[in-house]
């Protein structure tokens, strides 16, 4: 992303496309995928080491210095077969995931497996794109991709990184990396709007609209699990089992296919009719902790989602703002403020003994969601332990004048 002056001039975007190679790019594709891996997990092993022996980080140019001495051994030869430019990103991967794991951004790296999705990412320098046709370097022949987007000519495509990738289920996928210019932010629309996400429904908007839960995962469970219990008949390293195995991830795609289309969509609704959406800050991590609830939160996509409505947020010029995920908004009155003091999950429906008021749980939550952000005038907008376009809070709720909790029994 270029910013001059406070303006978005150019933005990265990407286009993922199906790939479809010839038996003998799979060969060589398949070959830099298992080099990629030993360079990761090689590299990886020698910081992890290197950290617990002498407390010392490890630099990029170290590792740089330590692939060139690695491609001289003769059990690592195989390396020079390959493009060395997958290898180089691989290198600056790391180093970028172990920068922000230091920065408490991101988990620790994990090793690379065979059996999970494989990538190489290719710089200009190894790559060649004309008139809509790519070549990879050390790659026989142009690598066929079918092109998915109508309005953009794939002749004028001037791609910076391309990411050739294979998912378990076989599929292939070719990603083009491409600075674009900054799109026109979206007309006004003067509406805002508060989003609460639930189980039952997906989401519940302040203006009372409620978006239904797809359920992607349980119309396919019958299916999924037939399937696993016929890989689990097949005998380990057979055929068969390898493609049991194929049956199992083709069925998890169209689960995660489904999922991030319905996510898409509902986002992408959401930020064209709203001028400001504001939401809960949400710590899916630590909610699937439940046991009871982890197997429906882990289907429902909140996370994917928050980040689909951000980045599309900044995209468009509107305003996406995160409400404190400890503000009670269920239990508070959006009419007059009353705080009740306890609220059971199975409580779907309840009066304010403060005014009378009877609310719907999920409407009254985001309603107090709006409220809470600062989007509207109202009683009870201050704006606590909200983040707007990635700002700090405006002020912590304990500096609030909040309304005192009140025992009172809601009604059902």
């Amino acid at each position: 992303m270029i910013i001059l002056f406070g303006k978005i001039l150019r933005v990265r975007t990407a286009h993922k496309c199906r790939a479809y190679p010839t038996p003998e790019q799979v060969a060589v594709l398949n070959r830099t995928f298992g080099c990629v891996r030993v360079v990761w997990n090689r590299t990886l092993a020698a910081r992890h080491a290197r950290w617990h022996a002498e407390h010392k980080s490890t630099s990029y140019a170290e590792t740089d210095r330590a692939l060139t001495e690695a491609k001289k051994l003769l059990e690592l030869a195989f390396l020079n077969k390959v493009s060395s430019v997958p290898l180089q990103q691989t290198l600056r991967h790391q180093h970028t995931a172990m920068t922000a794991f230091f920065q408490k951004r991101a988990r620790y790296p994990r090793y690379k497996s065979r059996h999970g999705r494989q990538s190489a990412s290719y710089t200009r320098s190894a790559f060649r794109m004309r008139d809509g046709q790519l070549s990879l370097g050390k790659t026989p022949g142009v690598l066929a991709f079918a092109w998915s987007w109508p309005d953009i000519d794939v002749t004028q495509v001037d791609p910076t990184t391309v990411t050739v990738s294979r998912d378990p289920d076989g599929r292939w996928f070719v990603t083009f990396a491409v600075d674009v210019e900054a799109p026109a932010a979206l007309e006004s629309t003067g509406d805002v709007v508060g989003v609460d996400l639930g189980l039952i429904d997906f989401a519940v908007l302040s203006t009372g609209e409620r978006i239904a839960h797809p359920k992607h995962m349980e119309r396919r469970e019958r299916r999924l699990k037939r399937y696993q219990r016929m890989m689990a008949r097949k005998e380990k390293g057979s055929a068969n089992r390898a493609k049991a195995k194929r049956k199992v991830a083709r069925a998890h795609s169209r689960v995660r296919d489904a999922r991030r289309d319905f996510l898409h969509k509902a986002s992408t609704d959401l930020v064209r009719r709203f001028d400001a959406v504001a939401v809960e800050d949400l710590a899916v991590a630590n909610m699937v902790r439940n046991r009871s609830l982890a197997k429906a939160i882990s289907r429902t996509g909140w996370a994917q989602f928050r980040s689909m409505l951000t980045y599309k947020a900044h995209r468009d010029g509107r305003t996406i703002a995160l409400v404190d995920r400890w503000y009670p908004s269920s239990k508070t009155c959006s009419v007059c403020g009353n705080l009740l003091a306890k609220l059971s999950l199975g409580t779907r429906h309840w009066a304010c003994p403060g005014c009378g008021t009877r609310h719907d749980r999920d409407v009254n939550a985001a309603r107090n969601i709006m409220l809470a952000a600062g989007l509207v005038e109202s009683r009870n907008a201050c704006g606590a332990d909200v983040r707007r376009d990635g700002q700090p809070f405006a002020l912590s709720a304990l500096n609030q004048e909040i309304q005192p909790a009140r025992v009172g029994n809601p009604g059902t």
